[in-house]
């Protein structure tokens, strides 16, 4: 008994001891958070938008989480965000926040911000995309100081087409909606489509402006009339018309793309290897279930946190270095380890494939082969890609 209270005092001592040089060695993880969101106008459907915090209560949860590990270890964790009102106050907050001198930040805006706002960073700052899809981020305009946590258009229409060519569902209708997102999620799905060998028979425009919700089982019939096909694929990512497009078409088919059967980063139906816990944390903080917004903030933020634990430093240049290298992984509540494409930054990661209620598959799917990881068979190979922001 005498023993075994000496050796806890002498713990207590040597622990007490220790105390001043832990404190001396505090990293202070500073780590902006930039978010716009243009108005989109109108919506001609029921749709309910996405939340105004998307993306900012991910980055919050993730800020707690990394505080969890690094009060142990002498890290202190703080998020600065800024939500805008326009473009120029998101280049400005950023441009504001580098000069406090912030090196490492998430952003969640428009890809056309996003180019303004890497023009302005320096080669000590660090940037996580957490809100652009599109693929020229990952093809061609790329900036050696940016990564992207939020997965590609590419990504998601690879993961659709593979689940179609492994259900023999080869020959598709398409619909295309009237904005540029729409545009590039359609163009990404004919890439898609060709590279699994899935045919789009019939290939239109949505033209119409109308309002759907009276009109719905009158024009959605005539409109997808055709011959045959194995399923409907709807680029509405607004969701302007798509809603309307399940049980309204010409031919008893299933309706996949942005609606209908989805390829997402996240939904609040994905619960296996531990993303139930993750999901009820986030319902905690924010009071609504987690979105791909919040994930891919979520996801980029604990990127910094295990990079700056395993080398006990927050230098963006040192969390990058790391984050290229063979002992980075992220556990992110996917089935398996996530690590960043050398040639364009590139998270890779499964894409789940969703309804409202239901998760209906994961891929990529077995039978799907690349000579160095499947995961790269979804979205742009490095051959595909010009990009070379680790040579």
């Amino acid at each position: 008994m005498f023993r075994s209270a000496s050796l806890i005092a002498t713990f207590l001592f040597i622990t007490l001891a220790q105390l001043p040089s832990v404190a001396a060695d505090t990293v202070e993880v500073n780590v902006g958070y930039v978010q716009w969101t243009p108005d989109s106008g109108p919506v001609l459907s029921n749709v309910l938008p996405d939340p105004a915090d998307a993306g900012l209560r991910g980055a919050e949860l993730a800020m707690a989480d990394n505080s969890t590990t690094g009060k142990f270890i002498g890290h202190r964790y703080e998020l600065t965000p800024y939500v805008a009102d326009s473009e120029q106050a998101a280049i400005l907050a950023f441009e504001n926040l580098q000069q406090e001198g912030v090196q490492l930040f998430v952003v969640n805006v428009p890809a056309s911000t996003l180019a303004a706002i890497m023009d302005k960073a320096t080669a000590d700052t660090l940037v996580f995309n957490a809100g652009a899809a599109d693929d020229a981020l990952r093809t061609r305009e790329c900036h050696n100081n940016l990564l992207h946590s939020i997965p590609s258009y590419a990504m998601l229409t690879d993961a659709l087409s593979q689940w179609l060519q492994l259900r023999r569902w080869n020959e598709v209708f398409l619909i295309t909606g009237p904005t540029e997102a729409d545009v590039a999620w359609a163009d990404a799905f004919r890439r898609s489509a060709k590279r699994f060998g899935v045919k789009i028979i019939e290939d239109r425009p949505w033209t119409f402006d109308a309002d759907l919700r009276r009109t719905a089982s009158k024009e959605l019939p005539l409109f997808t009339q055709a011959k045959d096909y194995d399923a409907v694929v709807v680029a509405d990512v607004r969701g302007d018309f798509g809603e309307y497009v399940p049980f309204n078409t010409w031919l008893p088919r299933p309706v996949v793309g942005t609606q209908g059967m989805s390829p997402v980063a996240w939904h609040r139906v994905v619960e296996n290897w531990g993303a139930a816990q993750l999901q009820s944390r986030f319902n905690d903080l924010a009071g609504r279930d987690m979105n791909s917004a919040d994930y891919a903030a979520w996801a980029a933020v604990r990127s910094i946190g295990t990079a700056v634990t395993q080398i006990g430093s927050a230098d963006a240049r040192s969390v990058r270095q790391l984050i290229f290298s063979e002992r980075f992984q992220l556990a992110a509540f996917k089935g398996r380890k996530l690590t960043y494409r050398l040639w364009n930054g590139q998270l890779r990661q499964p894409i789940p494939l969703v309804h409202p209620r239901g998760l209906v598959a994961t891929a990529p799917f077995e039978g799907f082969i690349h000579p160095l990881t499947e995961m790269d068979t979804l979205g742009f190979d490095e051959p595909e890609s010009t990009c070379r922001i680790n040579g």
